[in-house]
């Protein structure tokens, strides 16, 4: 499969299953047939509409869509995106509020390269705006990054990371979701050992496989079960000619896609049909909880074959992270070297992704850092998405974190023998 044919192949299978669904709204929509109205005709606009809308978010980046937050004089600040990094992979970009005074949280974001976009996050940044300043990682579709870009695999990623949190400065708060918690962790234990001063003040881990094998999953046992050659069989192919990365070897979206459906094949299978009844009977809308929903779940992109390659290999199956033993640029990372970082992390009791235990590890992990400045949370009854973006997150997660950040704010705190002092 790890050719250009393969590639392009699925492209037609989604093109052609988008031109069919516009086909059917358009035929059942037909002026002239509803002199003689037929719930059957009715049904084959709505199948119409919801597969060409389906098939089309496929292939397209969602906006992010935050158009303004409310300050503290009651009034909308319009918010604009702007990219204060820009690197071939991935950029940093800050939520700026106009006409509102820099806030004293300054909140970085590291959003997962997992299959979606950065865009999966917009809850999470529209509910810290009010009391933040926002900054997000916002990768790149592999798909649209030339060849001649180069690699980028765990270690890069963990570089870009690393180059962020210089860019921001010392004042800041790390909030780490899902996949790049054990990358985060490493990219400031780096820091603690090439440039202690530009390490954040607190790192927020929610939801990450900081130790895989501590609590299996489905996601986990897989990691298992292939071997790294049945994987770059099965899973990689090289970008065809219509993107910029035409040759480039990916996992791509839609391969991803499929995986992550049938995972839940059932509840999606439910879900379309209710929503085709719903139009069929007027009753849904352009922003409706479904739409809402599936225009960002649909919405995928592709991953470098050797960052998801290298992720399985080092991160799932050598467990580099969970042994301490990982290496970048040829430098061994040690994680406990982080002295003066506050570390938190965040876990649902019904993550079935990253399950309890497998994120609070890199607790244990910090030997360097004191108890006072390590913290955990078990969120009863939640699952994987709404640690990070649910009601969980909006009513019980979120205000700890920012009580966190504030409990680990002001002059930077090293940690000596028995004894912590105010560095100046």
């Amino acid at each position: 499969m790890r050719f250009m044919a393969s590639y392009d192949w699925m492209e037609t299978v989604r093109n052609t299953n988008q031109w069919l669904g516009a086909s059917a709204q358009a035929l059942g929509s037909y002026p002239a047939f509803a002199l003689a109205p037929n719930p059957a005709l009715q049904w084959l606009a709505a199948w119409g509409e919801v597969t060409e809308r389906s098939f089309a978010r496929m292939v397209t980046k969602p906006d992010w869509n935050i158009q303004s937050v409310v300050g503290e004089d009651g009034r909308d600040h319009l918010v604009n995106i702007v990219t204060d990094v820009s690197k071939p992979f991935g950029d940093l970009i800050h939520f700026k509020v106009e006409g509102r005074a820099e806030m004293p949280r300054k909140v970085l974001i590291v959003a997962p390269m997992s299959g979606h976009y950065a865009t999966l996050l917009r809850s999470t940044v529209v509910s810290l705006l009010p009391d933040c300043e926002v900054y997000i990682t916002d990768w790149h579709n592999a798909r649209d990054i030339p060849v001649s870009a180069g690699k980028f695999d765990v270690e890069d990623y963990t570089l870009y990371l690393v180059d962020f949190m210089k860019h921001m400065g010392p004042q800041t708060h790390v909030i780490a979701v899902c996949q790049p918690a054990p990358l985060t962790l490493a990219a400031t234990a780096y820091l603690a050992d090439d440039d202690p001063s530009a390490q954040p003040r607190s790192l927020t881990l929610i939801g990450g496989p900081i130790d895989p094998d501590a609590t299996p999953t489905e996601v986990t046992d897989f990691g298992k079960r292939v071997t790294m050659g049945q994987l770059e069989e099965s899973m990689i192919q090289r970008v065809g000619f219509k993107y910029k990365g035409a040759g480039r070897k990916v996992y791509p979206g839609l391969l991803q896609l499929s995986s992550f459906i049938g995972m839940n094949s059932e509840k999606h299978a439910r879900a379309f049909t209710d929503q085709i009844s719903r139009v069929s009977q007027g009753e849904a809308s352009e922003h409706d909880k479904h739409n809402k929903f599936y225009d960002e779940y649909l919405a995928v992109m592709d991953m470098t074959a050797e960052f998801y390659l290298s992720t399985v290999e080092r991160i799932f199956k050598g467990l580099e992270i969970a042994r301490n033993e990982f290496v970048v640029a040829g430098r061994k990372v040690d994680i406990g070297k982080i002295t003066d970082v506050a570390v938190k992390t965040v876990e649902g009791s019904e993550d079935d992704i990253s399950a309890p235990g497998q994120c609070v590890a890199a607790l244990d992990l910090c030997t360097g850092l004191p108890d006072s400045m390590k913290a955990s949370h078990l969120e009863p009854g939640a699952g994987h998405y709404g640690i990070f973006a649910g009601r969980s997150w909006r009513n019980n997660i979120r205000p700890l974190v920012l009580e966190f950040i504030d409990q680990n704010s002001g002059p930077r705190v090293v940690a000596g023998k028995g004894t912590r002092k105010k560095a100046g």
